[in-house]
This record gives C-alpha cells, structure tokens and sequence, in this order.
C-alpha cells in the first residue's frame, strides 16, 4: 500500500553482492555496441556543453568517426558530479567527492574550446562564442543542460544559500555545502518552521526536493526533537512526483511524518532579512485554505491570491528552462507545453523537429520527463546510432522509451530505484529483477551510495 513503511528488501546482504558483482554491476555498465566500424567523414560537428549527455556524446563520436571535426564547447574546467549534491545537502558526502577536472573525460583528438556559447544561427549553421568568435558547423549536438532561474522568485539570488535560514540544493556545490550548514543551524536550534519547495516547471532531478525533504526529516527524528519542528511541503501544483506509484507513496508517507502537504502554490518572493516566504496561487486550492497560520493578502493583478509565512528554514527550488541563448535562437519550441523554454526535439528519435542536422540530449529537451543522469545513459546510444544514420541519409533506426531513473531517497539509509518511462502512464521499468521499485530498501541506497558514480563515469567516457 502506498505510504507504508517497506523495511525489507527480499535480499539479503551476501545476496545484493553476488547480483552486484554479476546482473547488476553489468545492468549499470552495460555497454552498447561502440566497436562497430569507424565512419569516414570530415563534417563538423559541434558539441555544446560538456555535462553528462555533451560528454558522453564527444567519447562516443570521437571512436565512430574517422576524419570528423568535433569540437566541445565547455567553458568549465571541473566537472561536477550532480547526483551527488543531495548527498552532500544531507550530510552524508563530503563535496570534493563530487567533483572531477574535465581534462579526464575530454577525448584524443576533440577540440576543446573552454568559453560559453553565446548564440546559435540556426539557418546558417552557425554558434557564436562568448569573445564575438564564432563556429560553423554541419551537425550540431545541443547539450547545454538548463538554467536555473532564481531571477524569477523576487527577492533571491544563489548567492543568498547558506545565509537567512536559505538552502537549494541545486544552486551549485558550494550551494549543496552551504544547504548542509543551513540545515545544521536549524536543527542546532531546536525547533522551528522549515519549508520545502518545488518549482512550477520541469527540474532537472526531479526527485530532489523530495529527497531533501525526506534526508532532513531522518535528521529532525534523529535529534530526540522532532515534535519540536514543523515542516511543510509547498507544491506548484496537485501532484508531487511524475510516477503515479511514487506520487501517492510520497504523499501518503510525508503524511505520515507530520510534513503538512500545501498543493497549488508556488513560491514567488522571499524576503530574507525577515525569513518570511510568498507563493502565488497556481490552480485549485483544495488544501490551504484551512490553515489559518499563513496570512493571505490580495495583489494588484486580478484573481491574484499570495499568501506569506515566516520560516526559520527554507529550502528553494528555482523555475528552469533552456539556457537563454537557446530561448532565443530558432531551436527553441514554438508550439506546445515547451514552447519559448525547451529545445524542440522529437521526444523518441532526439532529432530537431525543424532543423534536421541538430540533436539533443539531457536537461535542455523539451520532453515530459528525462532531466536525469539515467537518461542520458539511455538517450546517448540513440543521438548517437540517429546522427550517423541522418549524416548518411538513411532513416533513424533509434527511439527513446523516455527511460528515466531516480533512487528515491525516503530517509538517511533507505531509498527506492525509480525507473519509468513515456508510455502506459509512466510506468515502472525495473533493471534489476532482485529491487522491487515499490519497496524502500538500504540496497538502493548503497546503489546511490557506492555504485553509481563510476556507472555515471561510464557513460562520460562512453563505455555505458
């Protein structure tokens, strides 16, 4: 039943290490055909970002052509191991495990150029870099990832995490740390008010206001004082997870921990020097209302309702979008539920839905789910097979299921492998047939734990 507590795993310890060191190690390393015969070519190709998806595609391209032009556009010389920041929010890792110089990843024989892009003229190929140079291109591989627009909220900046009772895990490293201490000071008090929150848009990790919220409950009950908090989940809208399993597991199960649920409302301002919070009004209120501890007050915009509460902990997670220069450029989506924030991409075959010889991978697609590092992993193998079939003028042989995956922290020690995709109402598609997705178990939180850093590495160098 969704919200009841599933301690067990049907493995034991011994069990979990025979399946990891045999099905399930090859499960996360599994390696897609990267030895099949070189494609001579001397298109250039330009790669922007180097994350996760633009990584994965300049290792993968670099073995598949012989004579191609492959350039990275990547500006950051140390990269950042993402999935790790909520551990390190909560505590439990320190923030140099996070982190790797991108020199490792970057193969022989691609060109690095280390500065921001900073415009794509779509109709004649064309990327312009942050000093007016620019780069012509044939293909061209969007993997900037997204923007973080904490513009948006009135009032707040990244540069307010760690200070005025302020965490957002997604902020940066240095934001991830600084939530941690956040956190230790509000604990360190002794009650209070903390306040989690979720972002009207598409998020990259999507899972991680949850775990954040779950991590620090663990650490609220672990303090001997947990009656002494009050925690509150302000949600944009009805739902709280994509899943519908894992959306009424969540629900139910903050219910259980006392985290009073508010639905519809999405933060819209912070005033830091007087912790307090505003969120707007954003669909039904079936919820809120009853609660007489915020003070509503009516804005000048009609049928605007905000509501403001005080908070001695507060933990933001910003709208997102494509970066800027993508929203202005013409690969942006013009019509649809992505139009004007998402890169316009057939949501199976990755390809550009207007410009052929342009494909996307990771955080910038416009699709209804994949903003995680899994989804690379499974989105890699089709950029890569469809480019070369377009390059050659043949049909695209590959599709995207829309596979995604989240450990589904639900406490310090225990989680739930999350792994869905577009069809039959997102449901389930396990890996492992010895980790039930429903269940909460410490075997996935090992799996996030120890295993998953070198499968993602993996897939930056192009072996996954």
């Amino acid at each position: 039943m969704p919200g009841s507590e599933h301690e067990t795993s049907h493995l034991d310890r011994r069990q979990f290490l025979k399946y990891s060191a045999g099905a399930g190690a090859a499960g996360l390393l599994y390696a897609s055909g990267l030895q099949a015969r070189a494609l001579a070519t001397d298109a250039r190709i330009v790669i922007l970002g180097g994350g996760a998806g633009g990584m994965a595609m300049a290792n993968r391209l670099s073995r598949r052509f012989d004579g191609a032009r492959i350039t990275l556009v990547e500006p950051r010389e140390v990269h950042h191991y993402q999935p790790g920041w909520t551990l390190v929010a909560s505590g439990v890792w320190n923030p140099d495990k996070t982190m790797r110089p991108n020199s490792r990843f970057v193969p022989v024989g691609v060109e690095w150029v280390r500065q921001p892009a900073d415009g794509v003229d779509a109709a004649n190929r064309k990327v312009a870099l942050e000093d007016g140079s620019q780069l012509d291109y044939d293909y061209l591989i969007v993997a900037t990832g997204l923007q973080l627009n904490y513009h948006l909220i009135d009032g707040m900046s990244p540069e307010l995490v760690g200070s005025h009772g302020i965490g957002s895990v997604y902020a940066s490293i240095e934001g991830a740390t600084r939530t941690r201490d956040a956190i230790d000071a509000w604990i360190a008090q002794g009650g209070g008010k903390g306040i989690f929150t979720a972002a009207p848009t598409p998020v990259k990790c999507a899972g991680a206001p949850l775990k954040m919220t779950f991590t620090t409950l663990s650490r609220l009950e672990a303090s001997g004082r947990r009656d002494a908090f009050q925690v509150e989940f302000m949600a944009p809208g009805d739902s709280l997870f994509t899943q519908p399993y894992v959306n009424d597991f969540v629900k139910q199960r903050f219910d259980d921990q006392g985290v009073k649920r508010r639905h519809h409302y999405r933060i819209s301002a912070i005033d830091p020097q007087a912790r307090e919070a505003e969120f707007t009004f954003v669909g039904p209120d079936s919820e809120f209302t009853s609660h007489h501890e915020l003070r509503e007050a009516e804005f000048s915009r009609e049928g605007e309702r905000k509501v403001v509460t005080g908070y001695d902990f507060i933990h933001v997670v910003p709208p997102m979008s494509a970066p800027d220069f993508i929203k202005s450029s013409e690969l942006i989506a013009k019509d649809g539920p992505f139009r004007g924030e998402w890169l316009d991409v057939d949501i199976h075959t990755l390809q550009h839905n207007r410009y052929p010889e342009v494909f996307g991978i990771g955080d910038v697609i416009g699709a209804p789910i994949n903003k995680t590092a899994a989804s690379v992993k499974a989105q890699a193998p089709v950029v890569e097979a469809n480019l070369l079939a377009q390059m050659q003028g043949q049909a695209l042989p590959r599709r995207h299921n829309g596979y995604t995956s989240c450990p589904m922290i639900t406490g310090i020690g225990k989680a739930m492998l999350v792994e869905f995709g577009y069809d039959n109402d997102f449901a389930f598609l396990p890996s492992f047939p010895f980790i039930d997705p429903r269940d909460e178990s410490w075997v996935t939180w090992v799996m996030k734990d120890r295993m998953l850093q070198p499968a993602y590495y993996a897939v930056l160098e192009g072996r996954a």
